[in-house]
């Protein structure tokens, strides 16, 4: 079966001195201090250390190929977003990203597919960088936050966004960030264990009852984790719309549920239970197989809960194992370019 791992993450090995570059601003920067691993700083501390894995291509297809991975889509960590800076120094920082994922993305033909990043905080600048994204760097769509410097995804300066998104037949995969909460959820690391489900249930909301995915009917958007809290909280969530129309109808008269119907979200839940209960709300349809790979909470190895679950039958197996990433992107496995499982050496 051909598999594709939607959600994995991938930076440039190395940018250029930002801080130097723009003037201002605690700006992410790598330290390779050691071979094969690097120091991500921010104003001067580090807060991560990340392996080759995140930056190099080799590294990746050696984990792909013992893990059965046929084709990964990469997208920038959401830490460098860079939502909080100037327009232009996020526009400027946005193309070295996307160039690297082009060049990742062109040296190895069919084996990775990227996802843009943009501006957001700068609707114009946004929509020219997803265009250039999708007409000259062939991406089929870009990564978002989910949330805009704690502006929610239905604040209408965004819309124009989401718009154009649909218009050019780009997907939008929307990735928690910047939690909410976050000066109760410090210890423990529960802004990520606690913090991102509630967050994604947030973003899901927000486009849902703030009348976007109503607006926009052929918008293709996805959010990572399975969806976050949402899958499990949608029948309170409805109950509340029905209970209190003055205050949950105020932009959309279709109820939350429908959105089952509509997004897609990943299978990044880390049991079979959890991912069992949402194929049963969402579909296989609108379930793909994502890790969030290289990073610790990513599921490793990929796509091994999916093939774990004998009582899938084989066509619902390649649904979450690649049919339903195709269709999130627009693509068929012959835009894959001539690559296929069965001939690795292709690519």
């Amino acid at each position: 079966m051909l598999k594709i791992d939607m959600h994995t993450h991938i930076i440039p090995r190395n940018w250029p001195d930002l801080h130097e570059r723009y003037g201002y601003g605690e700006w992410i920067q790598l330290r390779h201090h050691e071979s094969g691993k690097a120091e991500m700083h921010s104003g001067g501390t580090v807060f991560r250390v990340i392996e080759e894995n995140c930056w190099d291509a080799h590294a990746r297809l050696q984990d792909m190929e013992k893990t059965g991975v046929d084709v990964q889509v990469i997208c920038t960590i959401p830490v460098l977003f860079s939502y909080w800076a100037e327009p232009k120094d996020a526009l400027d920082f946005s193309q070295i990203l996307n160039d690297d994922i082009a060049r990742t993305v062109n040296k190895h033909p069919g084996r990775f597919i990227g996802l843009g990043t943009v501006p957001m905080q700068d609707t114009d600048m946004a929509i020219e960088e997803l265009e250039r994204c999708v007409k000259d760097l062939g991406f089929p769509g870009i990564q978002i936050g989910s949330n805009i410097n704690e502006r929610n995804l239905d604040d209408e300066d965004f819309y124009p966004i989401f718009e154009a998104a649909q218009n050019l037949d780009a997907c939008v995969f929307v990735h928690p960030w910047k939690m909410l909460g976050q000066n109760r959820t410090r210890d423990h690391w529960l802004t990520w264990l606690v913090g991102m489900p509630a967050e994604t249930a947030l973003a899901i909301c927000s486009l849902a009852m703030g009348g976007v995915l109503e607006r926009l009917p052929d918008l293709r958007v996805s959010f990572a984790h399975g969806g976050g809290s949402f899958p499990l909280t949608v029948d309170r969530i409805v109950h509340g719309f029905q209970a209190r129309p003055d205050l949950c109808q105020t932009k959309t008269k279709t109820p939350p549920s429908e959105m089952l119907k509509r997004i897609y979200v990943d299978s990044a839940l880390h049991g079979e239970e959890a991912l069992r209960y949402v194929i049963s709300r969402f579909g296989a349809n609108r379930v793909y197989l994502g890790s969030d790979y290289p990073f610790p909470l990513g599921e490793a190895p990929s796509g091994s809960i999916i093939e774990s679950m004998d009582d899938l039958d084989q066509a619902t197996q390649q649904r979450l194992l690649s049919g339903t990433a195709l269709e999130f992107l627009g693509m068929s496995e012959a835009d894959l370019g001539g690559f296929s499982p069965k001939h690795p050496t292709k690519a």
